[in-house]
């Protein structure tokens, strides 16, 4: 591992403070996570990453699988508490949450500031409303551009999450997407071309005939198309297709999966 990279201790809060279920989320098996850490959890969590970390970049806990600012406010208080003695002990450098668009108020974030929160990642998802109503976000395209604004106001890092594939979606309203996201000049991005998970209602949709995944040939040519976008403008994005993972692959149903999606994409472009 290299000397200087960053230490990102990720903290699974699987589907907590989420209050809709979107068709294509099961985060039990997307994370492999069955129980809902506690305080104990999360310290015992970052004292393991700690204590195998040899680099000298970078340390940040991350909580994601759930909308953190969802969460009640005691919740909220006792897990950013617990990462922030670490801060407070020079073992830790900051936080990061996840959390949809529309829970992003002023009060929040100065919630998040108080615990040295520094980047917040906001499940877009898509930028088009017809394809967020048919995938069941709960959410609009104008709450993802309101919420980036507010967050810009308090100088948070911005962080978009991206799916291309949904229900409703075509080429078109993908890279209609990656412009409107691209608009908003967010810090970086991450690129989940949608997958058909075992025991989610897109699994359903998808045996009634319902939803026809995007085969991987299609998704890697149009997902070369959005990295050629993202870069262009400088915008860098840190996932492109789900980690690999045994608990994970074993849930996959149907789509564009694929253990190296990334490689498949870079190596494309490599050759063009």
């Amino acid at each position: 591992m290299s000397k200087t990279k960053q230490l990102i201790i990720p903290i699974f809060i699987p589907q907590q403070g989420c209050p809709h279920q979107c068709v294509f989320c099961n985060q039990l098996k997307i994370t492999g996570k069955e129980r809902i850490p506690d305080a104990r959890d999360v310290a015992e969590t970052i004292e393991l990453y700690l204590s195998t970390w040899k680099g000298s970049g970078k340390r940040e806990v991350a909580f994601y699988g759930g909308s953190f600012t969802g969460l009640d406010r005691s919740a909220q208080d006792v897990y950013l508490n617990t990462a922030y003695k670490f801060i407070d002990a020079g073992l830790i450098d900051s936080i990061r949450v996840s959390t949809r668009p529309n829970y992003i108020t002023d009060e929040i974030l100065a919630l998040l500031k108080q615990y040295n929160v520094e980047a917040v990642e906001l499940g877009a998802q898509s930028m088009d409303d017809e394809v967020l109503r048919l995938s069941g976000r709960g959410h609009t395209a104008e709450d993802t551009a309101n919420a980036v604004g507010l967050l810009k106001k308090y100088s948070f890092k911005i962080g978009l999450q991206f799916m291309p594939g949904l229900p409703g979606d075509t080429e078109d309203t993908i890279l209609s997407t990656a412009h409107k996201i691209i608009e908003l000049q967010p810090d970086f991005v991450r690129i989940y071309p949608t997958l058909v998970v075992r025991d989610t209602p897109l699994e359903d949709m998808y045996l009634r005939g319902l939803y026809t995944p995007w085969s991987l040939a299609d998704m890697l040519r149009l997902c070369k198309r959005l990295v050629s976008l993202f870069n262009s403008k400088g915008i860098p994005i840190i996932r492109l297709g789900l980690q690999a993972a045994d608990c994970f692959e074993k849930s996959v149903v149907a789509g564009p999966y694929h253990q190296s999606f990334r490689d498949l994409v870079e190596k494309s472009l490599s050759q063009k």
